[in-house]
């Protein structure tokens, strides 16, 4: 199966550049209900993942920061503690599923690594489940049927 099936494409996705600011991402974050984004440079290249881990510690961390503050403070100067791997859109489901274990979303680059997408770990469980209920439909089918 080709991953593509799986892919949310860029321009359904919502993510920060590095030169955003921590407001920007707290307020983008908050307002579609995410608890990380995919970061993308000017050229398009996937470069990491923020996290609100990622913003509580800087948070934490510095002192005397106020929300107001957050608007001085660029993306690209919080440092990041989880990185998402991401995958090439060629790659195959099992190397898509062992990072997606790991990972709410995986990043999808091309070959020059530009950002094309992500594949969300809730769409392929989805789909499992979805492939084995049929199965279970089947078998219970074919044992009344017997």
């Amino acid at each position: 199966m080709n991953i593509a099936f799986f892919l949310t494409p860029k321009n359904e996705v919502i993510y920060e550049k590095p030169s955003s600011t921590m407001r920007q991402a707290l307020e983008r974050m908050e307002y579609h209900r995410y608890s990380a984004v995919p970061l993308v440079n000017k050229k398009g290249n996937y470069v990491g993942t923020l996290t609100e881990g990622d913003l509580l510690w800087k948070l934490k961390n510095t002192p005397n920061l106020s929300f107001n503050d957050t608007s001085k403070i660029l993306i690209e100067d919080i440092p990041r503690h989880i990185c998402n791997t991401p995958v090439l859109i060629n790659s195959d489901i099992e190397s898509l599923i062992s990072l997606a274990k790991d990972q709410n979303f995986v990043p999808v680059v091309d070959d020059n690594n530009i950002f094309i997408g992500i594949i969300k770990r809730s769409d392929i469980i989805s789909y499992c489940f979805n492939l084995l209920y049929d199965k279970n439909e089947i078998k219970s089918f074919k044992l009344i049927a017997t």
